[in-house]
């Protein structure tokens, strides 16, 4: 394969697993978090350090990043799921910012701004595609497990589902951790493939950008968040030469949608034998309609 094709599809792979924690966060319990771009840092630098440092095998380094990035993730979660959903988002955004300032400090440990070197490069274009896709697959289970349905009812009325018995605060708490654990681990991959990592590469802009693939290919629906993610992180790529006019061309696109799709790319419709039919035989009542006409 194409060398360029296949650091396209290996970065965007990377980014849908990451986008799969987002779905969860957001599509699901209507969450928005502008730090978690913050946990892709910690999951890339600590696996990093300990492979460099401690010299302990790759698997073991990016199990132990995660379960400290969803460790880190229950601290800061405890008391954010608690807040409305505008707060959230202003808090993790305090906080994704706070971690981009300690590892510019922490030059000894992390390299401060100029970044973590000498990373081995052990992710391929294979493991990323299958971590992509058990990622994907581990947001669909969720979604259709109690824990998701709990979530939606949530979504849409935190009130009327406290009054059904939910505990609000526990699911918003399993949603956010396994959100974390997904983006922590996107920056394990992301580390071990780029063999460099600085802090510039995880500021709130990147959490942003996790936050438009969703809307854009539909909140609702984890097939359109994976297709909007798959759009929007390989268009940078393949127009290499617009690099500096990504954010104007991310504002064309999502005003687009929003006017002609406000629900986004594929709105609700999931990729389903049950969503499948129903498209199938809508086509085939237009088309026998318009035969009749």
């Amino acid at each position: 394969m194409n060398a360029l094709i296949s650091n396209v599809l290996t970065q965007v792979c990377i980014t849908l697993i990451a986008v799969a924690g987002i779905y969860v966060l957001t599509g699901l319990t209507g969450m928005f978090s502008l730090g978690q771009a913050a946990f892709m840092a910690i999951g890339a630098y600590a696996s990093g350090i300990l492979v460099i440092r401690t010299h302990i095998p790759f698997f073991l380094a990016a199990l132990i990043a995660v379960v400290m990035a969803t460790g880190i993730g229950y601290l800061i979660g405890y008391p954010v799921v608690r807040l409305r959903r505008d707060y959230i988002s202003l808090v993790t955004l305090g906080f994704g910012e706070a971690i981009a300032a300690l590892l510019n400090r922490m030059t000894t440990l992390t390299g401060g701004a100029s970044g973590l070197t000498g990373i081995p490069r052990k992710v391929t274009l294979t493991m990323a595609l299958v971590s992509a896709i058990i990622a994907i697959a581990l947001a669909a289970f969720f979604k259709t497990s109690k824990y998701g349905r709990q979530c939606i009812a949530l979504k849409g009325d935190e009130l009327a589902a406290k009054a059904m018995g939910i505990h609000v605060t526990r699911i918003k708490m399993v949603a956010f951790l396994l959100s974390v654990a997904l983006t922590s681990y996107s920056g394990v991959l992301y580390a071990f493939y780029m063999s460099y990592v600085d802090p510039t590469g995880f500021g709130w802009k990147k959490s942003a950008d996790w936050v438009i693939m969703v809307f854009f290919g539909g909140v609702n629906s984890l097939t359109g968040s994976t297709l909007g993610a798959f759009i929007l992180s390989a268009l940078p790529q393949v127009l290499r030469s617009m690099q500096n006019y990504r954010y104007v061309i991310y504002a064309i696109l999502v005003l687009i949608i929003l006017n002609f799709k406000p629900s986004g790319l594929l709105g609700e419709w999931e990729l389903t034998p049950r969503h499948i039919r129903e498209t199938v035989a809508r086509v085939r009542n237009k088309f026998g309609a318009k035969k009749e006409g």
